[in-house]
């Protein structure tokens, strides 16, 4: 049985007539090339090559063998194609973040496939690429871009940082706030916020941040005191943001560090897996 390479090769050089060029494009050595090709006519057992001092073309022979070798490639791709469609269907997807937001996205979508299981603990940034290596997670939503020789990412979405102050606050007849702006005042806060916990922390001057370990302690105390809390354009879908009538004002802060484009990061091997998920969270989100 003629391996897939040797198909690739032989495909790749009758689109781009050199070995060089055909090097390049598999991003292997001209030596390599050279070798896949006579180990192929070797297997064939006819000439498919017409070589020259300083050319090589294909034969007729060889100019029909690259076509039927691309049937071949277009069948064994529709084979894997299919199969892994089918696994995604059957299998589990577990998702995790190193962020409540898409969480909370996760939560609150209607058409959840029925294999997906979300992690409600968020995860470390730090652990991120070497969770999906070893395969605790099929996909995890982070604030960074990772691309590697075996994980890409994608655009998911972008979080937007407010804060709800009491309405008889002279900041809360602004259109939006900078952190600068936030200086010295006290914050309920839950505890749980991820990556969001250093950026308040950092941007924020003088600050205290009352960290509340429960949604239920951080419900009630917000509704019996005006301490400002914050929340974003996602946390909106949340049920445990204290009722809106609960006379604060939700002021954006306008700062670039308020604003977090999230991606979804999963292995190349398992992108049919994950496809339908991101496209389902894509409109979600949007």
């Amino acid at each position: 049985m003629i391996e897939n390479y040797l198909l690739e090769e032989l495909v790749t050089f009758s689109k781009l007539g050199t070995l060089a060029a055909t090097a390049e494009e598999l991003m292997v050595t001209q030596p390599t090339v050279t070798r896949g090709m006579q180990k192929l006519e070797d297997e064939l057992n006819v000439k498919i090559f017409d070589r020259q001092p300083n050319h090589i073309s294909l034969t007729k022979t060889g100019i029909l063998a690259a076509k039927e070798a691309q049937k071949v490639l277009n069948q064994n791709r529709s084979f894997i194609q299919t199969i892994q469609a089918y696994e995604a269907s059957h299998t589990t997807v577990k998702v995790g973040s190193v962020a409540p937001g898409p969480i909370i996205v996760l939560h609150s979508m209607n058409d959840i496939p029925d294999n997906v299981i979300v992690n409600d603990n968020l995860l470390q940034q730090s652990a991120v690429i070497g969770d999906l290596e070893n395969r605790s997670f099929s996909a995890i939503l982070s604030n960074k871009e990772i691309m590697t020789d075996s994980i890409e990412s994608r655009f998911i979405g972008s979080e937007q940082l407010s804060v709800n102050l009491d309405k008889f606050t002279y900041l809360a007849n602004k259109n939006s706030v900078k952190f600068e702006e936030l200086k010295g005042m006290s914050f309920i806060v839950i505890n749980d916020i991820g990556i969001w916990k250093q950026i308040i922390q950092d941007n924020i001057p003088d600050a205290k941040f009352l960290y509340q370990e429960q949604y239920d302690a951080f419900q009630e105390i917000t509704q019996y005191s005006n301490f400002p809390y914050f929340s974003t354009n996602i946390s909106k879908s949340s049920d445990h943001l204290p009722a809106q009538d609960d006379d604060r004002v939700k002021i954006p802060i306008s700062d670039d560090a308020s604003k977090m484009d999230f991606y979804v990061s999963y292995l190349k091997s398992q992108k049919s897996k994950v496809n339908p998920l991101i496209k389902l969270m894509s409109q979600t989100w949007k």
